[in-house]
C-alpha cells in the first residue's frame, strides 16, 4: 500500500510531538535530532531528502465517495464526500454525508442534529474557520488516505 507523504507542516509537527513525547520520560532531543528521526521513519536518508519529496508530494486530492473521518466542532465524525471542489491553489469546498448525525448546539437547551455538514479545508485537512476557542471547526485526520 502506497501512503502519500504529509506536508512539511505535518512532518515538522511530527518531530515537535516526537520532541514532547520523549521529554516526558526525561530524554532529550534536539529539533535536529527530531527532524532526523521522523525522516528516517518516513524512509529517507535525512530530512533534506524529506524535504524534497514532500515539496513534490501532489496535493491532497478529495474525490466524491472518498471515506473519511475526523472532527467537526470537536465531535468525532466518519462520513463520505459527497461533493469536492477544488477553491484555489490550496483549499476545497466538501460536502459530507455524516454516518451518524452530529449535534452543532453547545447548548443544553436545545439540539441541533446534522447529517451533512459543508466544510472548507486547507491542504493540511483544516478548516480556516475556528470553534470560539480557537480550534479549527473540522479537522480530516486521514485526508490523505485513497478512496
Amino acid at each position: 500500500m502506497d501512503i502519500a507523504l504529509p506536508s512539511r507542516d505535518a512532518l515538522k509537527a511530527q518531530a515537535r510531538r516526537l520532541r514532547t513525547k520523549l521529554a516526558e520520560t526525561g530524554l532529550t532531543l534536539s529539533h535536529s535530532a527530531a527532524l532526523e528521526a521522523i525522516a528516517h521513519q518516513w524512509g529517507a536518508r535525512d530530512w533534506n531528502t524529506l524535504c524534497a519529496r514532500a515539496g513534490s508530494a501532489p496535493a491532497p486530492v478529495w474525490q466524491v465517495g472518498q471515506r473519511v473521518s475526523g472532527r467537526y466542532l470537536g465531535h468525532p465524525v466518519r462520513g463520505e464526500i459527497r461533493a469536492a471542489e477544488r477553491r484555489g491553489p490550496t483549499h476545497w469546498r466538501l460536502t459530507l454525508r455524516l454516518d451518524e448525525a452530529v449535534d452543532v448546539v453547545a447548548s443544553r437547551q436545545f439540539s441541533s442534529l446534522r447529517r451533512q455538514i459543508s466544510c472548507t479545508l486547507d491542504a493540511t485537512g483544516r478548516s480556516p474557520q475556528k470553534t470560539s476557542d480557537g480550534a479549527p471547526q473540522m479537522v480530516l485526520h486521514d485526508h490523505w488516505t485513497k478512496p
